[in-house]
C-alpha cells in the first residue's frame, strides 16, 4: 500500500480575525496502470522483429540464394533444349522477320535446315551403332586377347616357365579387379553428394546471371548503382517502354532481341549504342519515352540521350555512367596553356567537351552565332569564352554592348573599340547604333570589295549580349522609328537582319546572347539568321525550335530536358563549325568555365598582342568634332602611329564623323594644323609630338585672341 500524500491549505481570514484556519486534505495515491498482456508484448517484439531492417535483409538473402538455384536450372534448361533443337534457329529467323530483314530470316531458315538434316543424319546412325558397337567390342577384346598370350608366350620362352603364359592376362584381371573395387568404394559417396553438386552448379549459373527477381537483391542491385549497361538491360528497357508495336516484337524475337542492338561502345563517360528498330516502331515514339527509357535503364533522365543516326529506323542511345554528368570538367585551355594562340580562319576555340569526353572546338570563322537559355544558366560565360579566345587574335576588332551592365564584360575595356554596359532604354539606343555602325562598315567594305575583289579584311564581331532587351525596348526616335520590336522599321531588327544577310561574306559578324527565347523577344528571321546557333537548359520544346531550328529539334537535339541550375554550361549546339558525329544534327557540350579573374589574365595577354585600342564607351551622336584633338586622342601614349592606324582608331572614335575618313581626309586636316605627315622604315606616320604642338600653338593664338 502506497503512502498517503497530505496537502496543507492555508486559509487566511480578514484582518478583523486574528485566528487562523489549517486544513489537512488526504489525497489516495493514483491506480498503478494495468500490466500489459504477455501476449501483447509478444506480439509487438514479434512484428519488431519481422519489420526489422535486418531481418528484412536476411530473409531477402535466403530467398534470393534459393531463387539463384531456380534461376540456373531454368537457364540450364534452356541452353540445354536449345543445343538439341533448331529453338535457337527460330528465334534468330523471327527477329529477322520483326526487324524487316528477310535475306537473313532465309538464311537462318536455310541454317536450320542444314542443322535438322545433320541431326537427321545422326539419329539414323544411332540404329546401326549397336551392332557396331558390338562389332568393336569382340574385335578389340579378341586383339587384347591375343596379344596378352602373345606377350605371355615371349615371357615364357625367356624365362622357361610355362606359367608365364598367362602372367599378362592375369594382371590385366587385377586391374580390372581393382578399378572395380575403387568404384564400389567412391560410389557410394559421389551418389550423396551428387545432388549437392549440381545444386552447386545452378547455383553458380543463376549467381552469374543474376536470375532472382528485383526484390530479392542487394539495396545496391535494386537501386541500379554501378550497373553496367548489357545488351539484355537496354533490350529489357526498349520492351519495358510502353510502345506495344515493339513490346509484341521483341517477345517474337524471345533472347534474340539484343539482334536490335549495334555494339555497345564506350563513350567518354558512359556507352553508345545504335538500335535498329522492329518494323512498325517511328524513332519518334522512343524518342518521346526518353524519361521511362532512362529509369528502366536505372538512370536519370538527363543521363540518356536519344539521336537519330544515319541509318533508318534506327535511334542512337548515350547512356552516361550514374553520377558522371554531376561532375565538373577541366579547365579551359585558354587558362592552363598561357602560350595559347588564335587563328580566326583556320583555328578553333576550345569550348568544352562533348558527352563522349572528347574535347568540343568550334570554328568562328564567318558565322554569325546566337546563344539562348533561361536565365542564370551560363549563357554569357559560354559567349565570353569564345570572344575570349578570338581575342587572340590581333587582327580581330570587337564592339561589345552588355544590355545586363554588371560587369561580365568590363575585361574588354582596352580591348574593344566601342563598349557599352548597362539595361536601360538609353543603353539600346547605344547598342543600335554601334550595330548600325557596324552595318555602316559593312556596305563600305562591300563596296570596296566591289572595286578591288581580292580586298581582305579584318574579322569585325560585333557582340551584343541580353539582345532580348533591345527587341523589347519601347523607345523610339525624332521620325518615329522604334529602336526595338520586329517591324521593317525597328532599327535594330533591321541593323541585325542586314549583316546577317551579307555580314559573313566581309568578315563583319553578329553574336548575339539572349534568354528565354519568344517570338517577341528573338524574331524568327533573327535567330534564322545566325550559322552557329547553341542553347543552354530551357522551358519547353517550343522554345528549343525557336533556338535550334526544328531540323534539330526532330534529331534529337533537346535543350528543355536539361536539367534548370544543374546542368549550368551545358548546351546543345547546331552548327557545321563544330564536329557532329554522322547522321546527327546537333551536339550536346559541356563548356569550360572561366571566371572573372581567368577572363581578365587573358584579355590581358591579348592587349599585349595589340599596339592598344582606344575604347568607345558611349556612342557621339551628331555632335560638332575637333578631329585634331580626336587624333591626339587616338596616339594615346605611342610617340608615332601609322597614317592608316590613325584612321582606323578615328572610325572606332566617332563612327559616325569619320567611318568614311581616308588618307586625304587626315592630309587634310593635319596640312590647316601645319601638321605634315611623314615617313618611317618607309610608311607614312604621325607624331605625337607635331600635334602636341600644334594644339599647343592652337590654344596659345585663342588666348591672345581673347586678350586683345
Amino acid at each position: 500500500m502506497g503512502d498517503t500524500v497530505v496537502h496543507l491549505h492555508k486559509n487566511t481570514a480578514p484582518p478583523a480575525e486574528p485566528a487562523t484556519v489549517t486544513t489537512l486534505t488526504v489525497v489516495p495515491d493514483p491506480a498503478p496502470p494495468a500490466p500489459v498482456p504477455l501476449w501483447v508484448r509478444s506480439g509487438r517484439a514479434v512484428k519488431t522483429a519481422v519489420t526489422h531492417e535486418n531481418t528484412r535483409t536476411a530473409g531477402r538473402a535466403v530467398a534470393r540464394h534459393g531463387l539463384y538455384v531456380l534461376g540456373g536450372a531454368r537457364i540450364v534448361g534452356r541452353r540445354t533444349w536449345d543445343g538439341k533443337t533448331a529453338a535457337r534457329y527460330e528465334r534468330f529467323m523471327r527477329a529477322a522477320e520483326a526487324a524487316g530483314d528477310m535475306d537473313a530470316a532465309m538464311e537462318w531458315e536455310e541454317r536450320a535446315q542444314r542443322y535438322r538434316d545433320a541431326r537427321h543424319r545422326r539419329r539414323m546412325d544411332l540404329l546401326h551403332s549397336p551392332v557396331d558397337a558390338a562389332k568393336g567390342v569382340a574385335v578389340t577384346t579378341g586383339m587384347g586377347i591375343g596379344s596378352l598370350v602373345a606377350l605371355g608366350v615371349v615371357m615364357a620362352i625367356a624365362t622357361k616357365d610355362v606359367t608365364d603364359v598367362v602372367t599378362p592376362l592375369m594382371a590385366t584381371v587385377d586391374f580390372i579387379n581393382l578399378l572395380i573395387t575403387i568404384v564400389q568404394v567412391v560410389w557410394g559417396p559421389l551418389i550423396s553428394l551428387g545432388p549437392f553438386l549440381a545444386l552447386l552448379a545452378l547455383w553458380a549459373v543463376g549467381q552469374h546471371q543474376q536470375a532472382a527477381p528485383a526484390w530479392a537483391m542487394p539495396a545496391n542491385v535494386r537501386n541500379g548503382e554501378g550497373e553496367p549497361i548489357t545488351p539484355s538491360i537496354v533490350v529489357k528497357a526498349l520492351r519495358d517502354l510502353g510502345v506495344p508495336a515493339l513490346r509484341n516484337a521483341i517477345k517474337e524475337m524471345g533472347d534474340a532481341g539484343a539482334s536490335m542492338l549495334g555494339p555497345i561502345r564506350i563513350a567518354g563517360c558512359g556507352v553508345e549504342v545504335d538500335v535498329t528498330l522492329p518494323s512498325g516502331v517511328a524513332t519518334n515514339e522512343v524518342q518521346a519515352k526518353r524519361r521511362k527509357l532512362a529509369e528502366n535503364l536505372s538512370r536519370h533522365e538527363h543521363e540518356v540521350f536519344i539521336t537519330i543516326p544515319e541509318a533508318a529506323r534506327t535511334v542512337r542511345l548515350w547512356i552516361a555512367d550514374s553520377g558522371a554528368l554531376d561532375e565538373p570538367i577541366g579547365p579551359s585551355p585558354l587558362v592552363t596553356d598561357e602560350s595559347m594562340t588564335a587563328d580566326y580562319v583556320k583555328g578553333k576555340a576550345p569550348w568544352g567537351q562533348d558527352l563522349r569526353g572528347d574535347a568540343a572546338s568550334l570554328s568562328l570563322y564567318q558565322r554569325h552565332l546566337l546563344i539562348t537559355g533561361l536565365s542564370n544558366q551560363g549563357k554569357t560565360a559560354s559567349l565570353r569564352a569564345l570572344a575570349l579566345w578570338a581575342a587572340l587574335d590581333r587582327r580581330i576588332e570587337f564592339r561589345v554592348a552588355d544590355l545586363k551592365g554588371v560587369g561580365d564584360w568590363a575585361m574588354f575595356d582596352g580591348l574593344a573599340t566601342v563598349l557599352i554596359q548597362g539595361p536601360t532604354d538609353e543603353h539600346v539606343i547605344e547598342a543600335t547604333e554601334m550595330v548600325e555602325d557596324a552595318l555602316d562598315e559593312m556596305n563600305r567594305r562591300i563596296e570596296e570589295r566591289r572595286l578591288d575583289p581580292g580586298a581582305v579584311f579584318d574579322p569585325l564581331i560585333c557582340i551584343v549580349d541580353e539582345a532580348q532587351v533591345a527587341f523589347m525596348c519601347p523607345a523610339v526616335d525624332d521620325q518615329k522609328r522604334p529602336y526595338g520590336g520586329s517591324k521593317a522599321t525597328s532599327r535594330y531588327f533591321m541593323g541585325v537582319r542586314k549583316i546577317h544577310n551579307q555580314g559573313r561574306a566581309v568578315d563583319v559578324l553578329m553574336w548575339q546572347g539572349t534568354q528565354d527565347p519568344t517570338d517577341q523577344n528573338l524574331p524568327k528571321l533573327v535567330r534564322e539568321g545566325a550559322h552557329t546557333r547553341a542553347s543552354l537548359a530551357l522551358g519547353t520544346e517550343s522554345q528549343a525550335v525557336m533556338a535550334l531550328g526544328e531540323k534539330a529539334v526532330n534529331g534529337g537535339a533537346a535543350p528543355h530536358l536539361l536539367r534548370q541550375g544543374l546542368d549550368k554550361g551545358t548546351l546543345v549546339v547546331a552548327s557545321d563549325g563544330i564536329e557532329i558525329p554522322k547522321g546527327q544534327s546537333s551536339l550536346t557540350v559541356r563548356t569550360h568555365y572561366i571566371d572573372d579573374d581567368e577572363a581578365k589574365a587573358i584579355t590581358d595577354r591579348a592587349k599585349a598582342i595589340r599596339d592598344g585600342v582606344t575604347t568607345l564607351r558611349s556612342i557621339d551622336r551628331d555632335e560638332e568634332r575637333d578631329p585634331l584633338a580626336d587624333i591626339f586622342t587616338v596616339l594615346g601614349d605611342e610617340k608615332r602611329v601609322l597614317t592608316q592606324d590613325v584612321i582606323k582608331r578615328l572610325a572606332a572614335l566617332a563612327p559616325g564623323a569619320y567611318n568614311d575618313w581616308s588618307f586625304g581626309d587626315l592630309t587634310r586636316v593635319l596640312d590647316a594644323d601645319g601638321i605634315e605627315a611623314k615617313k618611317s622604315h618607309g610608311r607614312m606616320v604621325v607624331r605625337t609630338e607635331d600635334v602636341t604642338r600644334a594644339l599647343a600653338d592652337r590654344d596659345a593664338d585663342g588666348s591672345a585672341s581673347a586678350s586683345q
